[in-house]
């Protein structure tokens, strides 16, 4: 697999991209230039390049209350990362045993959970948002619960088709012959045949969970000020968008790439994990 990965350049540039971002959000404390909360009025919408008296070089400018605009992107990179890996982990875990469970049992049990899911989906995701931010206090925790609520779904149905087309295969059925119980058969055969579709899965998901997360702190249902985080970040600067272009153009140009890069990911490791593609 190392060697088809070295010839998916896909692979390679996309893998890159995560890997730093994942190294400024764990060591955003430390490649941090400035402190990302302190303000100062006088240093307001400096433009990228400039020099700040006794505090250094803004290389990406400053936003309208004097904050380095660097500093703040190192520290959103870490609130994106957390809240994406921690929402795919709970809504593939939960997904992930909704599908299986729905497709080897099939019958009532499947039908009660495709209903459920065929709900959830008809549920719009602001909708969603909004009844969690006016029940509850927006903050990193509940937006976490809202984008793993939301997320579920999408493992449950794919599981669940992968498991309705391998329930009659031939390695089951002798695994059935040789006494294998239920739940042997689920944890020990089917589910180790999901995982390359999960991760793949999982991969596309983050990035999904990151736009979702921009766009909750755009709204201002997401991460609250004065926390850093991209989508809050676009939300202060839109007002500034023709005075101080740079204020939206870096956190924006971090969306695009981080997402860029999972997708990459994701799209390349669809093509080496899955053996009918292996010619």
């Amino acid at each position: 697999m190392s060697a088809r990965a070295v010839r998916h350049p896909r692979l390679v540039f996309g893998a890159a991209v995560v890997a730093f971002v994942v190294l400024l959000g764990l060591l955003a404390d430390v490649v941090s230039p400035q402190d990302p909360l302190r303000q100062n009025l006088g240093a307001k919408l400096m433009p990228p390049g400039s020099h700040e008296r006794g505090w250094g070089w803004h290389l990406l400018g400053t936003d309208h209350l004097g904050r380095d605009i660097l500093s703040r992107m190192v520290h959103g990179a870490r609130v994106s990362l957390f809240v994406a890996v921690i929402a795919v982990l709970i809504s593939g875990t939960i997904g992930t045993a909704v599908g299986l469970l729905s497709g080897y049992r099939g019958g009532r049990v499947d039908d009660v959970l495709m209903r459920v899911t065929e709900v959830q989906l008809a549920c719009p995701f602001i909708l969603l948002a909004l009844a969690v931010a006016a029940v509850l206090r927006p903050n990193l925790r509940n937006t976490v619960a809202v984008l793993a609520i939301s997320g579920w779904v999408i493992y449950a149905k794919v599981v669940r088709s992968r498991v309705l087309s391998l329930r009659e295969s031939e390695f089951l059925a002798a695994a059935r012959a040789l006494g294998a119980t239920g739940s042997r058969l689920v944890l020990r055969h089917l589910l180790p045949n999901m995982l390359s579709t999960c991760i793949v899965l999982a991969t596309v998901e983050a990035a999904r969970m990151i736009i979702l997360e921009s766009a909750l702190s755009f709204l201002g249902l997401g991460v609250q000020p004065p926390n850093a985080s991209w989508g809050g970040m676009l939300r202060d600067g839109k007002l500034y968008i023709s005075s101080a272009w740079w204020y939206t153009t870096f956190p924006g140009l971090a969306i695009m790439l981080t997402v860029l890069g999972l997708n990459m990911v994701g799209d390349s490791l669809r093509d080496l994990l899955d053996p009918r593609l292996k010619v």
